[in-house]
């Protein structure tokens, strides 16, 4: 039974490490991209949209966009994103920011670093808070064994 209330918190964090690791990781190649200082013309290829959840969750749909652009060099680069604007349409050009090294981590989005590090800073925040309680959770569930075990004969 003791088990239960160690393996549960630690998938949980393990769970919620490898969360933060991806939103750091997507917070740099958005950084990168945009303090790259190289631009192009895209088109969007196509656009489509994904839904998760139903039954008894709220469903929640993701907008993706396909984007095609060649770089300065002639390297012809396609590169898909999630999350961008509505108003994007298949056939539509758009501004694109990459940085030389790295033209496939590509982004549509305008430079926005202070929103980029407020969402992500949120984010992470309350991803540490629930990180911090499964911690304080198996501290806790560990001393309340331990002193059960003392009380028994």
């Amino acid at each position: 039974m003791e088990l239960f209330f160690y393996a549960v918190p630690t998938v949980m964090a393990v769970g919620l490490l490898f969360v933060m690791f991806r939103l750091l990781g997507r917070s740099r190649r958005i950084a990168r991209a945009w303090s790259g200082g190289l631009t192009a013309e895209a088109r969007c290829l196509r656009s489509y949209a994904t839904a998760s959840g139903g039954g008894d969750t709220a469903i929640s749909t993701t907008l993706h966009h396909v984007f095609e652009f060649t770089t300065r060099d002639g390297r012809v680069v396609r590169f898909e994103e999630e999350n961008g604007p509505g108003t994007v349409l298949e056939g539509d050009i758009v501004t694109v920011h990459y940085a030389a090294d790295h033209p496939e981590e590509a982004t549509a989005k305008a430079p926005a670093r202070g929103r980029l590090i407020a969402e992500s800073g949120c984010l992470l925040s309350f991803l540490g808070v629930v990180l911090a309680f499964c911690v304080f959770f198996m501290v806790t569930a560990h001393w309340m064994f331990n002193e059960a075990d003392n009380l028994m004969p």
